[in-house]
């Protein structure tokens, strides 16, 4: 038996970093829902850096805003079409909190927060190969701006809360699991940015156990932008969005049932080196029903 199809313990990693996080991540899984499958999760995420991956040296303190709180609240759903086919859709809400000094941000003419919709993310997801334990899966998506958040070319968009460009993506993946539960996915894509966001090509790798009655999981990731200029270096004009992000974060995820159709997820992780993006930790929590009941003891 599949756990609850693992809709649970995506959505607590899909929207991590804002300002100079800013960064695409896949909200895919290898799991499939199943005809008439899928669930809707609510979750919550908190991130936290004062440190930044810039090039050439890494800096400790976040210029003007010293260091960058993010909450962000998350409504995440995925369907199963058929048995081959998933669709889902993320809607996340996003607040950053700087610390800076309120004398100079008022003479700068800066706010130490902003706050509020960010960028709707579709998929669809297709199984187009099983050979054994192993499966083959394809899947295309956008995400675009969900409201008019301001993107200034200043520093004050060390805080924005997202880039206001829409992006076109495309991934190919590998799932394997065995009878035991143990499962590997990997996954590799590209994303494709509107405006002066450059493109990029990210991949995941994610190992973990799934029964009846717990999923744990591990994963690591990585964005490599294929272009942009470096954060305070020549061609650099103050407009964050065009810088070159490349980052690679760990993490991980525990999910369990608390009965038939609802269940927790508790997840955490950090970018541990990276271009251009923050030296950031998060921690979150989500709340998933899944929209079929399944027996724990099968």
């Amino acid at each position: 038996m599949q756990i609850f199809t693992k809709s649970a313990v995506l959505s607590p990693f899909i929207i991590l970093g804002v300002g100079l996080n800013v960064f695409s991540q896949s909200p895919l899984s290898g799991f499939m829902q199943g005809k008439k499958g899928g669930g809707i999760t609510f979750s919550t995420t908190h991130e936290h850096y004062n440190g930044a991956f810039l090039f050439p040296e890494p800096i400790e303190k976040i210029p003007v805003f010293n260091e960058v709180s993010v909450n962000s609240f998350n409504i995440y759903g995925i369907y199963g079409i058929s048995d081959k086919l998933d669709v889902l859709v993320n809607i996340p809400f996003v607040q950053t909190v700087g610390s800076g000094d309120k004398d100079a941000l008022d003479g700068l003419g800066y706010v130490n927060s902003q706050g509020g919709a960010q960028d709707i993310s579709a998929f669809a997801k297709y199984q187009f190969a099983t050979k054994g334990k192993l499966a083959f899966q394809a899947a295309a998506g956008i995400t675009t701006p969900l409201s008019n958040y301001s993107v200034e070319r200043s520093l004050q968009s060390l805080i924005s809360i997202g880039n206001q460009a829409t992006t076109f993506n495309g991934f190919l993946l590998a799932h394997f699991k065995d009878e035991r539960g143990f499962f590997i996915t990997g996954q590799v894509g590209y994303s494709a940015r509107t405006t002066e966001v450059p493109n990029a090509i990210l991949s995941e790798l994610k190992i973990g156990l799934a029964t009846p009655r717990f999923y744990i999981a591990g994963q690591l990731g990585n964005q490599t932008s294929t272009s942009g200029v470096d954060i305070l270096r020549p061609g650099f004009t103050n407009f964050f969005p065009a810088t070159k992000v490349n980052y690679t974060k760990i993490g991980g995820t525990v999910y369990a049932p608390l009965d038939e159709n609802i269940g927790l997820s508790f997840g955490g992780g950090a970018i541990v080196d990276g271009r251009n993006v923050g030296k950031s930790y998060y921690g979150s929590a989500g709340l998933t029903y899944n929209f079929i009941y399944r027996s724990l003891t099968k």
